[in-house]
């Protein structure tokens, strides 16, 4: 565990909003506010507070900031390259009472001199680019179902003389008929309608299926660019998105200490909820829940066709576990050991305190 006391005399906690950034400098020895000041978000303004920082916490100083992937990216990366110590708060605790910009940087402040474990910002750089695809990907996903559902509807309400040859298909056979429906001279006004509505629908689905596909190569280009991707994609039950969502997940060395927070970061550890005589554990429902659906998906996978966890599934359940009992043991196993294969993949960086950490 690391102190920010023990390694720096001085913290620069930072509230960033979209167009500012408040900074307030807070001396590690006495917990005193040394200095505040706000600036625009953006380069001027970040050379200004890089200035200012180094006036007002001479020596050595870490920056703590909220927001480190979102408004604050961008100050990020410039005390990076400047060679800053730099990391990230969560949400910063608000008591009862006065709250502005200036305070939240204050509170920031102090809030990561009262943690012993603190968070290095998000790598950016590959690791972003694999989450602007897959957050591309997921929503064109979202789009695409929600059109699918629309045409089964329009196809449910449609003139029987329509439906007749939609009905009791595939998805991909209904989109060929659609496509290929014409409209009578003669034809009502119900008729031409439904076609139009019918025909709109499956360019949108044909369209964004387009898309998807276009996606899915660079984005297993992006997983075997990485130092852990390969390993990753020899697991059994691990794909590209799976392997990309780890990824994005781990971010980098640092982000998680240890395999059990990486578990815990997953919501895959149960969590104790005892109380005096009576000792046991509920289920985590917390966690980062698309890291949860990805290992759901190796865990559903292994349970089908591999070998050795079909082994473990017939044994546990010889013990009286139900087969829910067995995937969750399955996903806390598989969290850890993914973890360690991403660790063991990646070079060794600088202490979590260090600058030069991305």
């Amino acid at each position: 565990m690391v102190m920010l006391a023990d390694h720096y005399d001085y913290v620069i906690g930072g509230d960033p909003d979209r167009d500012t950034i408040d900074l307030a400098v807070v001396d590690t020895r006495t917990g005193g506010v040394q200095a505040k000041t706000a600036e625009t978000a953006n380069a001027t303004g970040y050379q200004h507070l890089l200035e200012w920082g180094g006036r007002h916490a001479p020596g050595r100083r870490v920056w703590a900031l909220e927001g480190t992937a979102s408004f604050a990216s961008g100050f990020v990366s410039c005390l990076l390259d400047a060679g800053e110590d730099v990391v990230e708060v969560g949400g910063v605790r608000r008591a009862r009472g006065s709250k502005n910009d200036q305070i939240d940087a204050v509170r920031a402040a102090r809030q990561a001199l009262s943690s012993e474990h603190q968070a290095t910002p998000r790598a950016r750089g590959l690791r972003e680019a694999i989450r602007l695809v897959m957050n591309t990907r997921h929503a064109l996903l979202a789009s695409r179902t929600k059109a699918i559902n629309e045409l089964k509807s329009a196809i449910v309400t449609a003139p029987e003389h329509l439906r007749a040859g939609l009905r009791g298909v595939s998805l991909a056979k209904q989109l060929d008929h659609v496509e290929a429906l014409a409209v009578p001279v003669s034809a009502d006004v119900e008729h031409r309608v439904t076609v139009l509505t019918l025909r709109s629908i499956t360019a949108r689905i044909r369209f964004l299926s387009d898309q998807v596909s276009e996606l899915d190569p660079e984005l297993m280009a992006l997983v075997k660019a990485h130092a852990a991707g390969p390993a990753l994609l020899s697991e059994p039950g691990v794909g590209p998105v799976v392997a990309a969502q780890l990824l994005v997940s781990w971010s980098h060395r640092g982000r998680v200490r240890n395999e059990a927070a990486f578990a815990a970061l997953a919501g895959t550890s149960p969590l104790e909820a005892s109380s005096g005589q009576r000792s046991r554990h509920r289920l985590n429902r917390g966690g980062d829940r698309d890291l949860n659906r990805a290992l759901h998906t190796v865990a559903v996978t292994r349970l089908r066709c591999h070998p050795e966890t079909i082994r473990y599934e017939t044994r546990r359940t010889a013990e009286g576990k139900t087969h829910r009992d067995i995937r969750r043991s399955v996903k806390r196993a598989l969290a850890r050991r993914l973890y360690r294969r991403i660790q063991d993949a990646t070079t060794p960086t600088a202490p979590v305190v260090a600058r030069h950490v991305r």
